[in-house]
């Protein structure tokens, strides 16, 4: 495909990536499926029945999630939760519920709740089950920014919402789309590959809070409100 037409597409989709610093792709080739540090083990994908997917903790000052069992980080399947849950392509979402986790926390900036087709969120965490895992323990704070690394590519979304099973890897519509514009995901169909790496913060300057644009009429405005926030928090990143 040609540069042209690959313009035309992002001009169409609205989406743009930012490529990986240098620090961040060493990040990235060196922890997958290797963690001396686990948090957590025992979790699937939601696609397999291995429970080999784990929260490791070998980078300092951060949570990501990997594939003890391959040389693999996580998937990306589309999670539809909050505000709007059945509009646009999360219409044919079979699991979508109109809550997130956070949907207190996220009241105070004037909007009732996330919504899954314009705020990028990522589903980290584990609760009512066993395992769980609460990355709150570990200092993350509900709606920090939160790294990813997709498409060989970076975007930025927020910690919005927790898995109540053992499922990992999920986030919401619009940071799918930013991801991968070109799969034609929605809320049934979801990014099969486990090379998404999802980067949680454990400091307390990871939270946007009234800096963030939640009432941001798209994915790129809430992103483009954060990413001064993701960029200072990933060039402290040290592999």
């Amino acid at each position: 495909m040609r540069f042209s037409e690959l313009f035309a597409i992002a001009l169409a989709t609205g989406a743009t990536a930012y490529d990986l610093p240098d620090n961040l792709k060493q990040i990235y080739d060196k922890h997958k499926g290797k963690c001396s540090h686990v948090l957590q083990k025992g979790f699937t994908n939601g696609d397999s029945g291995s429970k080999s997917f784990e929260y490791c903790g070998d980078i300092p000052n951060a949570i990501f999630m990997h594939n003890s069992g391959k040389n693999e980080y996580t998937n990306m399947d589309i999670d539809c939760d909050g505000a709007n849950n059945s509009a646009g392509k999360c219409a044919n979402d079979p699991s979508g519920r109109d809550i997130t986790a956070f949907q207190d926390e996220v009241a105070k900036f004037g909007i009732k709740d996330l919504d899954a087709n314009i705020h990028p969120y990522v589903v980290f965490g584990n609760e009512d089950h066993s395992p769980s895992f609460k990355p709150q323990k570990y200092g993350m704070k509900p709606l920090s920014v939160m790294a990813v690394v997709c498409g060989g590519k970076l975007h930025y979304g927020i910690w919005g919402d927790t898995n109540g099973g053992v499922s990992t890897g999920e986030a919401s519509i619009s940071l799918a789309e930013l991801c991968f514009p070109n799969e034609h995901l929605d809320g049934d169909h979801g990014h099969d590959a486990n090379d998404v790496l999802f980067i949680g913060f454990t400091s307390d300057d990871a939270v946007p809070g009234s800096k963030a644009n939640w009432k941001a009429k798209n994915s790129k405005e809430f992103e483009d409100s954060i990413k001064s926030i993701g960029d200072k928090l990933v060039s402290g990143l040290k592999a």
